[in-house]
C-alpha cells in the first residue's frame, strides 16, 4: 500500500479540479465586472484605457473558465492573476484585486496538486 498514490475519494477527480478553476475564474470575471462602477464613484479617475483592460481581463477569464479542459489553461489562468496584478498600475484597486485573485488562484493550483498529485 506504500507505493499506491492516496485516492481523493472523488468519483472524478480531474473533473472536480477543473470545476474549480472554472469556478474561480467565472467568480473573478464577476468580480471585475461588477467593480468597475464603484472603482469609478470611490476610487476617482479611471479612465477608458483602464476600463477596456479591465472588461478584457474578464473576457479572458471567461474564456479561460470554458476551456480548462486544455492543460495549458492552468498556465494562462497563472497569466491572467499576473496581468490583473499588473493592472495596478493603472489604478491601486485593481492591484487589490489582483493579490485577492492571485492568492485564490495559488489555492486552487494548491488544491490541484494535493487532489491530481
Amino acid at each position: 500500500m506504500a507505493g499506491q498514490p492516496r485516492r481523493s475519494g472523488l468519483r472524478n477527480p480531474e473533473r472536480a479540479v477543473r470545476g474549480l478553476g472554472a469556478g474561480t475564474l467565472s467568480l473573478e470575471a464577476l468580480v471585475l465586472l461588477l467593480a468597475i462602477q464603484p472603482i469609478r464613484v470611490v476610487g476617482g479617475d479611471l479612465g477608458g484605457a483602464a476600463i477596456g483592460a479591465v472588461v478584457a481581463l474578464a473576457v479572458a477569464a471567461v474564456v479561460l473558465a470554458g476551456m480548462m479542459r486544455r492543460p495549458w489553461a492552468w498556465n494562462a489562468g497563472t497569466v491572467l492573476q499576473g496581468l490583473l496584478l499588473l493592472g495596478g498600475l493603472l489604478h491601486w484597486s485593481l492591484l487589490g484585486l489582483g493579490i485577492i485573485f492571485a492568492l485564490v488562484w495559488a489555492y486552487a493550483l494548491h488544491v490541484r496538486r494535493v487532489i491530481l498529485g
